[in-house]
């Protein structure tokens, strides 16, 4: 890519895409881009991939590629390549230089639907965490009885100390604010039980210090599995271990029972009927929980907005995925995570050790 390019892309809103990433990539990831384009005319898009494949698929959506500057790249990181390889060998890849792009200023943020382990190692080599955040977080949006919220961590980080469950709750609220627009979100705990005295000496420490903290967090205490749905808070708060069994049994549970209800369905001709019938409603349900709608995994607490795509994903999943980017980087929401650290530092050290303050 050559300098002017880039020059020509300085005062517009620039996200770096890993076009060789994914199940069905680049196909896939192009024809994302289309729909992301119509959705978001102003951005613009630093396309990493073989230039051989890719620039075709770019041919067929004049729109898309007049927003578009093509980087051509060597290498592919594999889906199942472990991370640590992938971060040694794949200094070329499509993935490491879309990474890149933000660290060296090109791009605001990027958006892979690669392989989850060596974009998070990468992303955190390369960008590095926020002032003050000792762990980045995996954060993704998800339906509720009473709206969307947000759950973090969903596999970042297994085993998590009370520092690290105060910074996830920082972020957490920063993004409730920012992406979803909510004035005072509520923050909850996740813990085997709601009262005061259940969980970890983690979970209770980091519970005291966010009650007592000096940041404008609404704070609502523990909460249970099923607040999950309920949707009893607006952003939950829990280590990579439980959020990620969390996540995936809901997502089995889902499956579960669209799986029960096309039985029931087909079951009679009478059932079949019913089926016509109701229809209409059940394709706003389908709407609702389409996973497609929630697709785009943030990687929050990095210096750069880092959104991670389903691998399995169709087009409009990585659509998707492209605008939790562009609102992250829209709405600022590092800028405000910065703040709301330097909130809780104390003089000498970082926020992460103000628990331990």
């Amino acid at each position: 890519m050559t300098s002017a390019g880039v020059a020509s892309l300085k005062n517009q809103t620039v996200i770096a895409v890993d076009a060789m990433g994914g199940d069905d990539a680049p196909e896939m990831v192009i024809d994302g881009l289309a729909i992301a384009c119509d959705r978001h005319p102003d951005t613009r898009f630093l396309v990493f991939g073989d230039e051989a494949r890719v620039v075709p698929l770019l041919e067929k959506h004049p729109k898309l590629k007049a927003a578009c500057t093509m980087v051509p790249t060597e290498d592919v990181v594999a889906g199942d390549a472990k991370p640590s390889v992938a971060v040694r060998s794949g200094r070329k890849s499509s993935l490491w230089l879309a990474i890149q792009a933000v660290k060296n200023g090109d791009a605001a943020g990027v958006v892979s639907a690669g392989n989850t382990g060596a974009f998070m190692a990468m992303s955190k080599l390369v960008l590095r965490t926020l002032p003050g955040i000792d762990r980045p977080a995996i954060a993704t949006i998800v339906p509720t009885q009473r709206g969307d919220n947000v759950v973090l961590d969903l596999g970042a980080n297994s085993e998590c100390d009370a520092n690290n469950l105060v910074e996830f709750a920082i972020m957490g609220d920063a993004f409730a604010r920012t992406v979803l627009g909510l004035e005072k979100p509520l923050v909850g705990i996740m813990n085997l039980g709601s009262e005061e005295g259940k969980g970890t000496d983690s979970e209770r420490e980091a519970a005291d210090t966010l009650k007592n903290s000096p940041l404008p967090i609404n704070f609502h205490g523990f909460v249970e599995g099923d607040d999950l749905s309920k949707g009893t808070v607006d952003v939950i708060v829990t280590d990579g271990f439980t959020g990620n069994v969390m996540l995936k049994t809901l997502e089995g549970t889902t499956k579960l029972y669209s799986h029960f209800l096309r039985q029931a369905y087909g079951s009679s001709w009478l059932a079949k009927l019913g089926y016509l019938l109701s229809r209409p409603a059940l394709n706003r349900l389908k709407s609702r929980v389409d996973p497609r709608r929630y697709n785009g995994a943030m990687l929050l607490g990095l210096n750069g907005v880092a959104v991670k795509s389903h691998g399995g994903t169709d087009a409009f999943g990585f659509a998707c995925a492209v605008s939790v980017a562009q609102d992250m980087i829209s709405q600022g929401i590092n800028d405000l995570i910065r703040s709301e650290i330097e909130k809780l530092s104390l003089p000498g050290k970082g926020a992460s050790r103000a628990v331990a303050g």
